[in-house]
């Protein structure tokens, strides 16, 4: 593990860097251009680009999955049907359509059909049940639902809760639907037989998407409960494309494999937008599977990946062999490397250039690994700050006069990004949740930042390095969970008052697994199975506390905010939770089982791989 300040960037280490940035610089320059424009009266976004790859390279393969693979005419001309059809269904932009489909081409060619039109996908999370997937659907208010069958009885499910016109709810079938187009359950129109004769060309309406125009929404846990809705324009897409795109130096000769669930940014944003910047292919799996990823790289023959940390984690566990630098794939891009890893990881498995990158869906600050230096987020050329932090009172330090701080190169502060005419906060679609994310005064009066919720190092030359989240929002499996909509659905089970829900660390994982601290109505026992039922039901796994804390009453602060702190400081340790029993839900297993000492050396040894 690195020491605090072994990585802080010198003027050395940046001027050994120039003559390898040099050769990049031409194809770099021209993407901050295209990322930093303001002009709002010229077409851009995902389905301009698409189709200026078309183009450009109409022959080439655009996406590979399983035995499949499309050209970019071929993807193009699917495309444009999807977008005539809801064209003639009255869709227009600015509409929104939710989208809830497992990676697979259909996901991403039902997006950019929607894009060519204006109409925003809503991308929900396909591991979402019960009331967080109504209260998603609901939330953006959609005009249409193109649902997979892998999905559909999620949504069967909580159909009577849905406020969507059941005339407009698609089905698509788990299957090459060009090909074997299925039939539709009751109730739904199958998308695939409702396009077939539809036009191929590209629709007029592509040329009318401008930069303030909305593309996606992406979910995010937030710290106020349920899933919020980030708009993602065409404008913080192009962001992407010009910034990362141009910059990871992608060409028509490359191939990127992705196994990371599209429905969040770093597949459908990073990898797709460094794909179609060169105009080269992005080949999908399912799900990640850690035997089978290099066996897949090598199959498509892929020069680079999208990455999240957890991902790498999961490469390194498998035993190693004399293969794994048996491939051309020397450039990844994501993120969530941690520094403990990064040199071993590249060593192992030949990676010559980690790109590592740093955003967030709702955010107006990214950070982007354009010198290639070890254990960084990378540079910002964005106009942010990184403020002293009270983790103790969850807030920045202000001085005397009422400014923030500013934090020394190699401290840890929290990050905040300032809002200009350049980088906007697009926000939510809360306008309540939107007030919340804001800071106003900072160092000058009138002045306004985006709080990213992120604590990160200041490592010199613009660089950072990621330390953790802030607040009621922890990462897992690479994924944000809200401990607020935890808390709220645990407490509707019949026998629990209270529940209080954090993140703890487990040895040798990435992020923090969830833990919650539990109090029985009085007169009541917490029926184990029932409650593992119910939270299974209504979460997505990775929401699912690993670990149960059984209280007979919470200590709260004067103001009855409950006291998280000590909590999280005695974690899920026996040795420090006294009389008050833990029981913990094992890998592989289906029940919450009394946590003993010795179970937990077991786990702290990593006996269990989480």
């Amino acid at each position: 593990m690195s020491t605090p300040h072994a990585d802080v960037i010198s003027p050395l280490d940046v001027a050994r860097k120039i003559p390898g940035l040099l050769r990049k610089a031409p194809r770099m320059i021209k993407g901050l251009m295209m990322a930093n424009s303001t002009d709002t009266n010229t077409p851009l976004g995902l389905a301009w680009a698409f189709e200026k790859s078309t183009q450009e390279h109409p022959h080439g393969i655009a996406l590979y999955y399983q035995d499949q693979q499309f050209s970019y005419s071929q993807f193009n001309q699917w495309a444009n049907r999807i977008a005539h059809h809801f064209l003639a269904q009255g869709l227009k932009k600015g509409d929104v359509a939710v989208v809830l489909i497992e990676n697979r081409p259909e996901l991403l060619v039902t997006v950019l059909g929607l894009a060519k039109i204006g109409v925003v996908s809503a991308l929900v999370n396909t591991s979402q049940t019960g009331k967080v997937l109504t209260h998603s659907i609901n939330l953006v208010e959609p005009k249409a639902i193109i649902v997979g069958a892998e999905c559909v009885q999620a949504v069967t499910d909580v159909e009577a809760e849905l406020t969507l016109d059941s005339a407009q709810r698609y089905w698509l079938a788990d299957a090459p639907t060009l090909e074997k187009p299925g039939r539709a359950p009751k109730g739904w129109r199958s998308l695939a037989k409702e396009i077939a004769d539809c036009p191929n060309y590209n629709p007029p309406s592509t040329q009318k998407n401008f930069r303030p125009d909305g593309l996606f929404y992406v979910y995010t846990s937030g710290t106020t409960g349920l899933p919020k809705a980030a708009v993602f324009n065409n404008g913080r897409w192009m962001k992407a494309y010009g910034g990362f795109g141009y910059t990871f130096n992608l060409n028509a000769d490359d191939v990127l494999y992705a196994t990371l669930p599209f429905y969040h940014a770093t597949a459908m944003v990073v990898c797709w937008s460094s794909v179609l910047a060169g105009n080269a292919g992005i080949a999908i799996r399912r799900k990640f599977s850690a035997s089978e990823f290099w066996d897949d790289i090598r199959r498509y023959n892929a020069s680079a990946f999208g990455y999240v940390g957890e991902l790498c984690r999961y490469l390194l566990e498998k035993p190693a062999s004399e293969t794994d630098s048996q491939h051309r794939a020397t450039k990844m891009v994501g993120n969530g490397l941690r520094p403990s890893i990064w040199g071993e990881f590249k060593t192992r498995f030949g990676v010559e250039e980690v790109a590592e990158l740093y955003a967030s869906s709702e955010g107006n600050v990214g950070f982007t690994n354009i010198f290639n230096f070890d254990n960084t987020v990378g540079f910002s050329p964005m106009p942010y700050a990184m403020v002293k932090y009270d983790k103790e009172a969850e807030a920045p330090v202000r001085d005397s006069k009422g400014s923030m701080i500013k934090v020394k190169r190699g401290e840890i502060g929290l990050l905040i990004g300032e809002i200009t005419d350049k980088t906007p906060f697009d926000g939510y679609t809360d306008s309540v949740k939107n007030a919340g994310s804001l800071f106003t005064d900072v160092f000058k009066k009138g002045d306004k930042y985006f709080n990213t919720g992120d604590l990160m190092r200041e490592i010199g030359f613009r660089h950072a390095q990621f330390v953790d989240r802030t607040g009621d929002t922890f990462r897992w499996k690479g994924e944000n969970v809200s401990t607020t909509e935890v808390e709220n659905i645990m407490t509707a089970h019949v026998d629990l008052a209270e529940a209080v829900v954090y993140g703890v660390e487990i040895a040798n994982t990435n992020g923090r697994a969830g833990m919650a601290a539990i109090t029985p109505h009085e007169g009541h026992e917490v029926n184990f199975g029932t409650l593992l039922a119910h939270v299974k039901a209504e979460l997505p796994a990775y929401a699912v506390p690993l670990f149960l804390r059984v209280k007979m009453a919470m200590e709260t602060t004067g103001t009855f905010k409950y006291q998280k702190s000590g909590l999280k400081n005695e974690g899920f340790d026996p040795a420090k939770t006294g009389n008050e029993a833990v029981y913990v839900l094992l890998p592989g297993t289906q029940e919450y089982v009394l946590l003993t000492a010795e179970m937990y050396a077991e786990i702290e040894a990593g006996a269990y791989r989480f």
